[in-house]
């Protein structure tokens, strides 16, 4: 994800905040925060991952009932 930091830090100082300050800012979050966000293709990834998982359940369920029934007769 990327971030206009020199648009970030003017908004902090039309806010009131100092430069220097804001542009710490402005550097603590491009460095700190944004590499720890998930994007929305993270998410969208992560939500596939799962739903694929989740679908196999079932199926894995009905192998081994089918095995169990084929060794109980």
């Amino acid at each position: 994800m990327a971030i206009d930091t020199l648009a970030y830090a003017k908004h902090l100082e039309a806010a009131g905040v100092p430069r220097p300050e804001a542009e710490a800012q402005a550097e603590a979050l491009t460095r700190h925060v944004l590499p720890d966000l998930a994007t929305k293709a993270d998410l969208e990834e992560l939500k596939h991952d799962l739903t694929m998982r989740v679908l196999a359940i079932p199926a894995a369920l009905n192998g081994i009932l089918f095995a169990l029934l084929r060794f109980v007769h």
